[in-house]
């Protein structure tokens, strides 16, 4: 994936020369340093301005800076507009490819170290201000750092389908000026776009960022759920449930013989396969075998205390219910699968496995 480089601004020679008068201060020679400065070719400007840049950047602190952990390409219609997650799981679109979401042509005034605007450039004119609100008015741009090291200016992708609403209130209140109709277009055009999908789930899936969140998720839901230490044996599966179950199986029940294999695959099913996602097959990694292929121990033992354990006991009651309101296994499946479904391996998660083990 290339990294967007969006930074550098249009800037006039005046501007050029004040960076660069700025970077001969930082220099020692504060005096005299705007004439100098003018004197100057346009590539001395530019390296000196860089120089200013790069020593307000240190001056800064480099840890007050977020960095871009994921880049991408958000593909609306026909544009494909740069885009980034930051390691807060900030989601964000470039100042350039904010810009031309909109319709607006060139680039962004101010690259290099330029000012934060009190408003946003777009959103600052004088016929659109009704239309924006307090809130929307505070959005500045945020400064963050690509992964090579270089400097960007984005703004938060939320951002974007409120800008397009502003647009569209204006042109159906007839306030914009013409050259300002070409914008609302682009809005339209944006706004149906992201009719049907999220702009956050969008930027995760053209950054790759869902992989890493849905990492993030289910570990999560085993940390809550699988204790990292066994716990103590307790009987936690009542005579009750497995009375019920025998019953509904049609096979006498007796506590002191010892129940059928395929009793544990039902149990599994019934129980442990709808407790949370993933739970199942986080019991049975954690699960020693014996030499025959036998549980070591119960899985219900690796369920956390404040978690695992209370979701067990609620479930099985709630099993056990449905059990007892049924009169045979058929009237019951359904029934169970309905009011307490599987949890099937959900699409956020699906090659996670795969992907892990090629890294």
């Amino acid at each position: 994936m290339p990294e967007y480089v969006y930074v550098t601004g249009m800037v006039d020679e005046n501007k050029d020369a004040m960076e660069a008068a700025k970077a001969l201060s930082a220099l020692g020679a504060a005096k005299g340093g705007l004439a100098r400065a003018k004197n100057m070719t346009a590539s001395e400007r530019s390296d000196s301005a860089r120089a200013a840049v790069q020593a307000r950047w240190a001056k800064a602190g480099k840890e007050s800076i977020q960095r871009a952990t994921h880049l991408g390409e958000l593909k609306i219609g026909d544009a494909a507009l740069p885009c980034a997650v930051l390691e807060d799981g900030t989601r964000v679109l470039t100042q350039w490819g904010f810009y031309r979401a909109i319709g607006r042509s060139g680039r962004p005034a101010g690259g290099w170290g330029s000012d934060v605007e009190k408003v946003a450039p777009f959103l600052d004119l004088d016929n659109l201000k009704p239309y924006v609100s307090v809130e929307l008015a505070a959005s500045k741009p945020i400064q963050f750092e690509l992964p090579r090291g270089t400097k960007a200016w984005g703004y938060k992708a939320e951002l974007l389908p409120k800008v397009c609403e502003v647009y569209l209130k204006a042109r159906a209140e007839e306030k914009l000026l013409k050259s300002q109709l070409k914008f609302a277009k682009a809005c339209e055009i944006l706004t149906r776009g992201l009719a049907h999908v999220g702009i956050i789930a969008l930027i995760d899936e053209a950054t790759g960022y869902q992989d890493e969140r849905a990492r993030d998720a289910l570990a999560q839901i085993l940390e809550a759920f699988i204790a990292k230490e066994l716990r103590p044996w307790v009987q936690t599966f009542s005579p009750e449930f497995y009375k019920e179950m025998f019953r509904l199986r049609n096979i006498p029940y007796r506590a002191d013989v010892k129940r059928p294999q395929y009793i544990g695959v039902l149990t599994n099913d019934l129980v442990y396969s709808r407790l949370a996602p993933g739970v199942l097959d986080e019991l049975r990694k954690k699960t020693p075998r014996d030499e025959k292929g036998r549980l070591k121990t119960h899985l219900h033992r690796r369920l956390t205390e404040d978690v695992g354990h209370p979701k067990l006991q609620q479930h099985l009651s709630a099993v056990t219910a449905l059990m007892k309101a049924s009169d045979s296994w058929e009237q019951f499946k359904p029934m169970v699968d309905r009011a307490l479904p599987k949890y099937k391996r959900l699409p956020l998660f699906d090659g996670l496995e795969s992907k892990e083990a090629k890294k």
